[in-house]
């Protein structure tokens, strides 16, 4: 049976491996370190790695692997931003990826977040918890009837134009690829530029790439509707920080939630609570009272960690029988 090497190992991603595994008979050792040229040496005697978001598979961390004799990278998520798929395939590494799992789990923290950030329940709660019961800068607006800006419609964004739609917003999306599910909703493809313009909410579900990276940028955050939410539930390098945090500044944004940030890698799924975390732009952003942030946790549910650890060994057992595979990534 393949060994397989698991960096960024959390509790959670063992015990739905476990379960998922009982399928397969694979050895699987669980490393909480993030996948790097430095940390490679851990796969020593593995056949294979599997990493996540946040680990780092440049061509010098692929070529350590592969002189180790590591043969194939299984991403448990779906974006591989960050795998040099180039020096992957020239080493002859196959790279695996799991494309969409419980699209539902992300769009409903996308809501989840700007329902907070809306109508300030984190806010209320520790007021009240306090003997509070002021209302005095609860104010939200009411979503129905409001304009929500989609960008990306792919599984994730049209799961989330679903939900809005239920709470009556009017959707626009804009999209390389237009969906015709979308388009059923009632939603109407537009323009990024009239997106913008119009929405009272942006949301953005679009996967991180050389032409989608500081998508919202200070142009793009001028040519937004005075007062609208951003929120971003997909890649943090979608927006540029530093920009939205002059457009908090301004009074131009109205609020901005994410549960991804640029630089994320050294920040997210550790605990720093008794450190000094010394990423300005990251302290400056929490000083916002109109800014909500999570830590890279749309994806956690139940369902979706089962699937993600169901379809990432299904895909390992695909390579091991030498099967074509879907989801293989660079093909």
């Amino acid at each position: 049976m393949p060994l397989i090497a698991m960096f960024s190992a959390q509790p959670y991603d063992r015990r739905f491996f476990e379960t998922a595994n009982a399928r397969h008979g694979f050895h699987i050792s669980y490393h909480d370190v993030a996948l790097s040229a430095e940390s490679a040496v851990l796969a020593h005697g593995a056949d294979g790695v599997c990493a996540f978001v946040n680990d780092t598979l440049d061509a010098a961390t692929l070529e350590a692997l592969s002189a180790q004799g590591v043969r194939f990278v299984a991403m448990r998520c779906a974006g591989f931003n960050n795998v040099d798929i180039a020096a992957a395939k020239r080493l002859g590494v196959a790279v695996v990826r799991v494309p969409a799992y419980s699209p539902e789990a992300v769009a409903e923290h996308a809501l989840a977040l700007l329902l907070t950030l809306n109508r300030r329940t984190h806010r209320a709660y520790n007021r009240v918890r306090e003997g509070n019961f002021m209302l005095e800068g609860l104010l939200g607006m009411t979503l129905h009837g409001k304009t929500v800006g989609v960008i990306g419609t792919g599984r994730i964004g049209l799961a989330t134009a679903r939900i809005f739609r239920g709470f009556g917003c009017h959707l626009l999306g804009e999209d390389r690829y237009p969906c015709d599910d979308f388009t059923a909703l009632g939603g109407e493809y537009v323009s990024r530029e009239c997106l913008l313009a119009e929405s009272d909410v942006v949301s953005l579900h679009c996967p991180l790439t050389d032409d989608t990276r500081y998508l919202i940028d200070a142009q793009a955050l001028a040519a937004m509707k005075p007062g609208a939410m951003l929120i971003n539930t997909s890649r943090g390098g979608l927006i540029d920080t530093r920009a939205v945090i002059e457009s908090l500044k301004a009074r131009r944004l109205g609020g901005l939630a994410i549960d991804v940030y640029e630089q994320e890698t050294s920040l997210f799924f550790r605990d720093h609570s008794s450190d000094i975390i010394d990423d300005d732009v990251f302290q400056r952003l929490v000083t916002f009272p109109n800014v909500l942030i999570t830590g890279h946790q749309g994806f956690f549910t139940q369902e979706a960690l089962t699937e993600i650890a169901e379809v990432t060994l299904d895909n390992v057992a695909c390579l091991m029988r030498g099967a074509p595979c879907a989801n293989r990534v660079g093909d």
